[in-house]
C-alpha cells in the first residue's frame, strides 16, 4: 500500500542494511554529498547522488529541527519522495 503524503510535505526514508532509520514528512532534508551539502525542498528536481558520512538536517512537518549521523549511501528523490539508503 502506498504511503501518502500531504500536499504541502514530502515523504522521507533513511535506510540502512537492518533498520528503517527515519520515515516521516519532511519540509526540508539537508544531506552531506560527496561535494558538498545540499538541500531538497518540495518540488525537488528527480536526483539520484551519492552522499558522503556526515549530518543530515531534517525538519520535519511540525518544524522540528532533527539531526542524524549517517554512513555513506546514495540519495534518490522523485515525486517528492526522498529515500536514503545507507552503506550502514
Amino acid at each position: 500500500m502506498p504511503i501518502m503524503q500531504d500536499q504541502t510535505h514530502m515523504f522521507l526514508e533513511i535506510i540502512d542494511p537492518e533498520k528503517i532509520q527515519y520515515q516521516g514528512e519532511v519540509s526540508l532534508v539537508q544531506m552531506p554529498g560527496l561535494m558538498g551539502s545540499f538541500e531538497v525542498l518540495k518540488n525537488h528536481a528527480p536526483i539520484v547522488a551519492q552522499l558522503a558520512s556526515g549530518r543530515v538536517k531534517i525538519i520535519d512537518a511540525e518544524r522540528n529541527t532533527i539531526m542524524m549521523q549517517i554512513s555513506p549511501g546514495v540519495v534518490y528523490v522523485r515525486d517528492n519522495h526522498i529515500t536514503i539508503i545507507l552503506e550502514n
